[in-house]
């Protein structure tokens, strides 16, 4: 799968890398991690300063710049809610910035450009784990279908560029995220940091109980996004394939684990009360981490640290 060519991607501390999205969760863990490293030429642009979704600003400024390396981590994000309001949007925006920051990096020298999904491309009833070959096996989720096809469609453009320029271009597909930079707002929150965010204010208004959707049976899966950026890094590093990779944490846990954590973590000393006449969603929800395991990669951050890492961020900045 790797070439030796690939090593160049750590020797040279000044190449020029374009690391879009930098402001998120995930494109802000990439930066600290490759400035951890050494490197020295990041080249970074806000939103205000770059729009990526036209065409003609984005191509003016590779051709300026002639960054060495991209890694993709802009994308419009958000919950069911969202997807459900705003489809046309999700498709739209995020096909037009993949599809821009690939091209122009393909016309304008970049080495290599890896492309970051996420695990909703995959079928509603793919088997679990689920592994890469899942992928256009079936129907997705409809709720978020606009923004899940645009993934797809990234991962595809990827592949044709490599398979018509011999051009190196890689996909990554990380598992459900968590960690620093992440949205603790109330409305469009994941279930990680809306757990947080409510035990923490029950803790500070000495709540009795706080009540939880579901059994709390469901199993899923949590990867913190220093392990993604730490696996970006690797993949950058050690793979040149046609594929898509999953980046999971090979391990799962259930609600009632993950909220029993929290609550410990948060130091919240109330009662935590499960609603089973609240629906509970999908039972399981895994990847097979199978591939990028045989490459040699593996996540390093426990869920506890993980959690009290986040919780540490949340604190800061509740502050501000």
């Amino acid at each position: 799968m790797g070439d030796s060519s690939n090593d160049s991607f750590t020797v040279d501390k000044s190449a020029k890398i374009f690391v879009a999205g930098h402001r998120g969760l995930v494109g802000s863990a990439i930066v600290s991690k490759l400035r951890e490293i050494g490197f020295t030429n990041l080249i970074l642009r806000s939103h205000s300063d770059l729009d990526l979704t036209r065409q003609s600003d984005v191509e003016s400024f590779f051709a300026t710049e002639k960054p060495n390396f991209v890694i993709l981590a802009a994308a419009k994000v958000g919950g069911i809610h969202a997807n459900n309001t705003y489809p046309a949007e999700f498709i739209a925006i995020n096909l037009q910035i993949q599809t821009n920051v690939i091209d122009s990096s393909y016309r304008h020298g970049v080495k290599k450009l890896l492309f970051l999904g996420s695990s909703c491309i995959y079928p509603k009833f793919a088997p679990q784990p689920i592994p890469e070959d899942a992928l256009l096996t079936g129907p997705l989720e409809p709720t978020n279908e606009w923004y899940a096809v645009a993934k797809i469609a990234g991962i595809k453009m990827c592949q044709g560029y490599r398979i018509q320029y011999k051009w190196d271009a890689i996909s990554a597909m990380p598992t459900n995220l968590y960690g620093p930079n992440d949205n603790f707002h109330p409305e469009n929150s994941h279930v990680l940091p809306a757990l947080m965010r409510r035990f923490h204010q029950a803790k500070v208004t000495n709540a009795k109980e706080v009540v939880v959707w579901g059994s709390g049976s469901p199993l899923r899966e949590f990867l913190h996004v220093d392990d993604l950026a730490d696996a970006v890094v690797f993949l950058m590093k050690n793979y040149s394939g046609v594929s898509h990779v999953n980046v999971g944490s090979g391990s799962e846990v259930t609600i009632k684990e993950l909220a029993e954590l929290v609550k410990e973590v948060v130091g919240f000393e109330g009662e935590l009360v499960w609603d089973s006449s609240k629906p509970d969603g999908t039972p399981r929800k895994l990847m097979d981490n199978s591939m990028i395991a045989g490459l040699g990669w593996k996540p390093k951050v426990s869920l506890r640290d993980g959690l009290v890492d986040t919780y540490n961020w949340y604190l800061e900045n509740l502050k501000q």
